[in-house]
């Protein structure tokens, strides 16, 4: 609410920060990671060559290490592309560290194997790299909806949708405060390595560009398109490894809180990141008790008593779309309590594995749903 009403002020009172456009297109190289991912990968194969940049600035490099499937003599098809593998699988992130090794552009893109790039995407974000503020640029991400699909599906796609308007509005006040992996990119130089126990990799790497000094760019243009979670045990695995690293990728990130030398950033990270992670589940709970407390006090102000049923109506409804949604019915605005209080069980589970050391830096491929 805050930044709405800022960027809003600020647009009224300012001009309008507008990109700087040239015709020279950047050199740039585009990373993919993969492990076993055969079934998808001609597909991603075809979209990437489907890509509109010219290819003498386009290098491709696809990793995949500790495949144990076709995904190598697939890849091996197609000259054009780079090739890099190892037998042994050491996680994502030094997946990417090995890549970066070869990486000679100024300018670099990350993307997964089983999300969709549009045409028109690496044009997008190479065109920010003019601004010299600019450090990285992150895309948009879109889950792949139609008549069929499920209420997991249906509730994720409304997630990822109020996602993109907070990116939105990140960026219109300062920065994007950290991308997804599906498409994301950073300037070259500002590239970080760490221990390979990096759980999320593609937040760490961009908020590293922000305490160099540089800022994250939104670029909607550019997108990622990914099938929906296969069931609500699938998205809640998912969910609950993404937990598990945001709270390892605090410690990885503590300096964003030095308010004197970061004060726009710092407020970003506590209000946008460690409010949601950390505070939000054990304040939800504060609020819920805290108020029965109140209300079993006489006499009793009818405020707390209705914000007393404001809760439980909430809760209730979050409950009945759960039923809904473990019964394989659509579930429409009910998905929003839903999938609100699933995030938040699922931050408190991810906490546990965190603090128990139980959560792996190797990805368990989570299984996605078919669209046709």
């Amino acid at each position: 609410m805050l930044l709405f009403l800022f960027n809003n002020l600020r647009h009224i009172f300012f001009s309008k920060h507008r990109k700087i456009e040239s015709k020279e297109k950047l050199p740039v190289t585009l990373i993919v990671t993969a492990c076993n991912e055969e079934k998808i990968l001609e597909q991603k194969i075809k979209n990437t060559l489907a890509i509109d940049y010219p290819e003498d600035k386009l290098k491709i490099i696809f990793v995949t290490d500790g495949s144990s499937d076709g995904s190598m003599q697939l890849i091996g098809q197609y000259p054009s592309i780079m090739l890099m593998h190892q037998q042994e699988r050491k996680g994502k992130f030094a997946a990417i560290k090995r890549a970066m090794q070869r990486v000679d552009t100024p300018v670099v893109i990350f993307s997964d194997a089983n999300t969709m790039l549009n045409k028109e995407s690496i044009e997008y974000i190479a065109s920010h790299y003019h601004d010299l503020k600019v450090g990285g640029v992150a895309g948009e991400k879109k889950i792949l909806l139609n008549n069929n699909i499920s209420a997991v599906g249906e509730a994720e796609g409304l997630y990822w949708q109020y996602e993109s308007s907070m990116k939105k509005l990140d960026a219109g006040f300062n920065t994007v405060v950290g991308a997804a992996g599906e498409l994301f990119s950073i300037r070259t130089e500002l590239f970080k390595e760490y221990d390979d126990s990096l759980i999320l990799d593609d937040f760490v790497i961009s908020m590293q560009v922000c305490l160099q000094g540089y800022r994250i760019a939104y670029e909607p243009g550019a997108f990622a398109t990914e099938s929906p979670s296969a069931s609500l045990y699938e998205e809640e695995k998912r969910k609950v490894r993404i937990a598990a690293g945001a709270y390892q990728s605090v410690g990885y990130l503590k300096n964003c809180l030095n308010i004197f030398k970061y004060p726009l950033l710092s407020f970003q990270f506590f209000s946008r990141r460690l409010l949601r992670w950390i505070f939000c589940p054990v304040m939800l709970a504060i609020l819920f008790f805290a108020n029965i407390f109140i209300v079993s006090k006489q006499p009793v102000n009818d405020f707390y008593l209705w914000f007393m049923y404001a809760q439980l109506s909430f809760y209730i409804l979050a409950l009945a779309g759960w039923l809904l949604v473990t019964a394989g019915r659509r579930i429409g605005l009910l998905a929003i309590p839903f999938y609100f209080v699933f995030m938040n069980y699922c931050l408190v589970k991810g906490f546990t594995k965190f603090l128990k050391g139980r959560q792996s830096v190797l990805w368990e491929k989570s299984l996605r749903q078919a669209i046709e």
